[in-house]
């Protein structure tokens, strides 16, 4: 297959110096939508995992992740690519094994998003049929809304970084006001009580394992940070602050929050209360009722409001994500080159199109015939984005080590060996758990489980087939030692 050059008028480069700490910064957490993370599935640890002691899992997990980023770091200073996994991967496994990681990390965030659409359908259609008495399809919304989308995926990246700052800050906002007033009042009933959700005991109570892969879910686009790096000031620095600042914030902010939640209801009665709302249909009831009772019933109106803008930031987030892996694969040639193509705002436009179709098609089978968007689209694009996103981290992970033993660009151990060496051990556990615990996680049979744990390795598969059989078509490798000075002497954090 003979690629054609990009026509004239058309440029490929993404606008270099467009973005800084705060706004890579703010695309991360959108990407993990904290009212959805909370309101949407912190009930599901809470009633089925281990009950009090689920606030300790996003610490565990935070501990995890953090010594994932520590090899994550050290390669970002010597490649910079859109592609973040498929430019590490293949810096340090090869290019089919790098394409094959691509097509892996297209998967789980197009998942990720398609399952957003879902729930995000069916709060805006119950918005819509509570204040304006209009009574349409979740679909209708959902679709609606990718035009939006688009539409935003297609302007300058400043202008995307300010909205989700505004986004994310309100649903923050709502969150820490109820949990600070939960703190200097003193919990509920038995207190705020830390050895109820921090310490072992309360940790291994029940089945840790459902809370520890929620805990992972809640983790989503951290390593955003790197995929926006030619578009980053100074991305030497930015780049690896921002890492650091989302690993932390987001796994203190989600313990916090869920601890303050576990506090009001009491560690001994939380599970009993948040099972109750799981076998009624209304989990959310579950942090509303809290917040509601704290603040005032006003609350009960903003976080209807405040969840739906929080699932949209979500979703812009994850497609300006998957528009830069487009572009990236499209510059080096895996793909058309016509998706590296870029308009006058330098955004991925030909790439921003191709995603919304994509999204398209993988939400429309499900309104075609019938399903429940909650129960079908979004726990299945979670389950599967949550088996992907372990495979990527893994095989970055051994890409690290297999790249900085060949090169010895950085000859730091911890760095480039025992951080990245102890993140595999602890993320293939880690993988073993959500496995285990998948049924749950899906909230469907056995078959199908297997079906969508098969999506992953066969998606994996065809990109390394995909990747020997493009290799004579395909471009240097990408974006290797681009960052000043990286080779003549590793900056430190």
């Amino acid at each position: 297959m003979t690629e054609q050059s990009p026509s004239p008028g058309h440029g490929t480069d993404l606008r270099r110096g467009a973005i800084g700490v705060t706004g890579i910064l703010f695309f991360v957490l959108s990407a993990q939508a904290p009212l959805t993370g909370v309101a949407g599935t912190l009930p599901v640890p809470l009633g089925l995992g281990n009950g009090g002691g689920a606030p300790a899992a996003y610490l565990v997990v935070g501990i995890m992740i953090s010594l994932f980023a520590v090899g994550f770091i050290a390669m970002s200073r010597h490649v910079t690519d859109a592609g973040a996994f498929y430019a590490y991967v293949s810096r340090g496994l090869g290019r089919p094994v790098g394409v094959g990681a691509s097509q892996v990390a297209i998967l789980c965030y197009s998942a990720t998003q398609a399952g957003m659409y879902g729930l995000y359908g069916v709060v805006v259609k119950g918005l819509f049929q509570q204040y304006a008495s209009v009574d349409l399809p979740w679909w209708f919304w959902a679709l609606a809304t990718m035009v939006l989308v688009q539409l935003l995926g297609s302007l300058n990246i400043e202008f995307g970084a300010k909205l989700l700052a505004v986004l994310v800050m309100a649903e923050i906002s709502l969150l820490l006001v109820f949990s600070v007033y939960e703190l200097f009042t003193g919990g509920g009933p038995q207190g705020l009580d830390p050895q109820g959700s921090f310490s072992t005991t309360a940790f291994f109570v029940g089945a840790p394992g459902v809370a520890l892969t929620f805990a992972i879910a809640s983790m989503f686009g951290f390593e955003s940070t790197a995929i926006y790096s030619r578009e980053a000031k100074d991305p030497a620095r930015t780049v690896p602050r921002a890492t650091y600042l989302s690993v932390g914030l987001i796994s203190v902010f989600f313990a916090f929050v869920s601890w303050m939640f576990v506090s009001y209801y009491g560690p001994d009665r939380v599970q009993g209360v948040a099972l109750k709302a799981l076998e009624s249909g209304d989990a959310t009831s579950v942090v509303f009722a809290p917040i509601t009772s704290t603040l005032g019933n006003w609350a009960t109106d903003v976080m209807g409001f405040l969840l739906a803008t929080s699932l949209l930031a979500g979703i812009l987030a994850f497609h300006n994500g998957i528009n830069r892996y487009f572009h990236s694969l499209g510059t080096t040639g895996v793909l058309p080159v016509w998706l590296s193509r870029t308009n006058r705002q330098g955004a991925p436009y030909t790439a921003s199109l191709t995603q919304t179709a994509v999204t398209v098609c993988m939400v429309i089978p499900f309104a075609l015939t019938g399903q429940d968007p909650v129960l079908t689209l979004l726990t299945w694009g979670g389950g599967v984005a949550v088996l992907a996103l372990m495979l990527l981290y893994v095989l970055t992970s051994v890409s690290v080590i297999a790249f900085f033993r060949r090169t010895r660009l950085d000859t730091r151990p911890w760095n480039t060996l025992i951080a990245p060496a102890a993140s595999v051990v602890l993320l293939l556990g880690a993988t073993a758990l959500a496995l285990n615990n998948f049924t749950i996680l899906i909230g469907a049979s056995g078959t199908t489980a297997l079906v969508l744990e098969l999506s992953v390795v066969v998606v994996f598969a065809g990109g390394v087939a995909l990747g020997c059989a493009r290799r004579a078509d395909m471009t240097a490798t990408p974006q290797s030692t681009t960052v000043a000075g990286a080779e003549e002497a590793p900056a430190k954090v």
